[in-house]
């Protein structure tokens, strides 16, 4: 299995403003031989190879555009698939790992520095984060700019992490998502504009009324808007844990997507906190992802008291096979999912907020103090510690991030459980990875071809992960929803289950989608097998799925999961 996709080649002057960085850093840039590092990238090199995410870019395919269904034309796959030969890029991609929620000293339940989340992300293995401290009126009239020169000076001190700012958005008339822009000398002001018009905590808009949620849909447009007027080079929106309060309702999620799709372009597949649901008296004894809540008066009614919980972590929307997820995949537009840390205060840590803290003066708490008790209440790991999000870009930089991000090329793993996972669809020298859409002649042959690095290492709980079973869910794509409130679709199910058993090394699956004369989309799902259960849909549909969390019992540890974004065939 190769995993070249020649990463040297790329010197240059690494900027981190509104200019694009041209160089990979040293740690990455293979080009480089390990007696050329500092001892600081030379561990940071150790540390991305033991835990597989160097090299684990594995060669993908050529794929152009890639967004929106019918966008993503494929071309032939060159001969000398994933070979390095000179500076020439054979269709790969960079693999980089990062986390779009986390929050800071600057949100009024946060605690840690900016820097702190930094270097500990970088430590975990992590390429790029956005620091996204809760939208509210303190925050919108002090804490954007007071956050941004700490932004600025870890972007400096740590030049192989990007680092983002953005904000969780209070959404009117729904719950939390990550809104977030392409560095550059507008980012503050845009995003305190955006903060003041729009935000649902600070407009006292976040009942769910229609005209509320015409101001959701007004706030992704001022970020188009915001593009359009060339005053931000790029801005991305995905919703926060969805379905933790049932408050996004499937017309909203329609709404913000069909009004700005290469911007609102997706969700959490599974949420943070993945540690509050550790038993007490050694963890919070809580729901994983703080699921742990019940219908409100603004709750939308439709959704089943089971999709207040989540499902091997995973959020109910992503995890039900047939569900939510799917419905929107059917239509046969994107709409990708990821994964994160949402990190306010991590469990086992033993910091407390800085003394003589005043938030409502100051619009954040004081510097962390360390050398307390081990927090075992708190319910949060440090960003790449255990959630990640893989994205495919082409080079090391911001807009190749959410290009990435935009495209779908996003795959999602908890707990290390694989370090690499290339998978295409492949018809004659036609191929398209994660995210894309073949076209193919009616009636033409296609194959799924799956490469996954195995874990190859202890993760951060050290131990050694094992991929037990790896899924292929299959679903036909039956156009636009009738219904804007539809949460299932008919015709998505598993179609093949490969056994793995396996943790070290690498392997390839092959599944055979056979003659396609008509739109399918598919889609992956591994796991370590310790935690199943049949799907909500059913055995016929879901033999063996994840199971529901355990309020009070549910160690995230031993029940780890990877999901991948979609791919679609489009037969003509």
């Amino acid at each position: 299995m190769s995993h070249s996709h020649d990463h040297g080649h790329h010197h240059g002057h690494h900027h981190h403003g509104n200019d694009e960085p041209t160089s990979l850093p040293p740690a990455l840039d293979m080009s480089v031989p390990d007696e050329g590092l500092t001892p600081d990238q030379l561990s940071r090199r150790s540390m991305l190879r033991r835990t597989g995410l160097l090299g684990a870019g594995i060669a993908a395919g050529s794929v152009v555009g890639g967004g929106l269904v019918g966008a993503g034309e494929a071309v032939a796959a060159p001969a000398a698939h994933g070979s390095s030969n000179g500076g020439a890029r054979t269709g790969g991609y960079l693999w980089l790992a990062g986390d779009h929620h986390i929050h800071t000293q600057h949100s009024s339940d946060g605690k840690y520095r900016v820097i702190d989340h930094v270097r500990q992300g970088n430590a975990h293995g992590l390429d790029w984060m956005v620091i996204t401290d809760h939208g509210s009126e303190t925050h919108a009239k002090i804490g954007v700019e007071k956050v941004n020169p700490d932004i600025v000076a870890a972007r400096d001190k740590i030049s192989d992490t990007l680092v983002f700012q953005g904000l969780e958005w209070n959404i009117p008339a729904a719950e939390h998502g990550t809104v977030f822009v392409h560095p550059g000398r507008n980012e503050v002001s845009v995003l305190k504009d955006f903060e003041n018009s729009f935000d649902g905590a600070v407009k006292g808009a976040t009942d769910s009324t229609p005209a509320n949620e015409a101001l959701a849909i007004a706030g992704v447009n001022f970020l188009a808007d915001a593009i359009r007027r060339k005053r931000i080079t790029d801005a991305l929106f995905l919703a926060n844990h969805p379905a933790r309060k049932g408050l996004d309702s499937p017309h909203e999620i329609r709404g913000w997507r069909d009004a700005q799709p290469r911007i609102a372009v997706g969700m959490e597949g599974a949420p943070g906190h993945q540690a509050a649901g550790l038993p007490k008296p050694n963890g919070p004894g809580s729901g994983r992802g703080f699921y742990d809540s019940s219908p409100s008066a603004n709750s939308w009614a439709g959704y089943p008291l089971e999709s207040y919980r989540t499902f091997g972590g995973f959020d109910w929307m992503t995890a039900t096979v047939g569900g939510l997820w799917d419905s929107l995949l059917a239509e046969g537009k994107p709409w990708w999912i990821t994964a994160n840390s949402d990190s306010h205060s991590v469990y086992a840590d033993n910091s407390t907020r800085g003394p003589g803290s005043d938030f409502a003066r100051d619009g954040k708490y004081q510097d962390p103090v360390y050398g307390g008790g081990l927090n075992l209440g708190d319910g949060d790991y440090w960003p790449g510690h255990y959630s990640r999000t893989h994205v495919g870009a082409s080079n090391f930089s911001y807009k190749s991030v959410m290009d990435g991000i935009r495209a779908g090329r996003v795959w999602v793993d908890h707990g290390g459980l694989i370090s690499g996972l290339n998978a295409q669809l492949k018809s004659g020298r036609s191929s398209v990875t994660l995210g894309g859409t073949l076209h193919v002649r009616r009636g033409s042959q296609v194959d799924l071809v799956v490469e996954i690095s195995l874990a190859n290492g202890s993760n951060w709980a050290q131990f050694v992960p094992t991929l037990a079973r790896v899924d292929v869910v299959q679903g036909d794509v039956t156009g636009q929803a009738s219904d804007r409130d539809a949460l299932t679709t008919p015709n998505t199910k598993v179609v093949k289950s490969f056994e793995v058993n396996k943790s070290t090394g690498g392997v390839r699956l092959t599944y055979s989608l056979g003659r396609v004369d008509k739109p399918v989309y598919v889609r992956l799902r591994g796991t370590d097998g310790n935690r199943t259960a049949v799907g909500l849909n059913g055995a016929g549909v879901d033999p063996v799925g994840p199971a529901i969390d355990v309020v009070g019992d549910a160690d995230p540890w031993k029940d780890l999961w990877f999901y991948s974004n979609p791919m679609w065939v489009l037969p003509a």
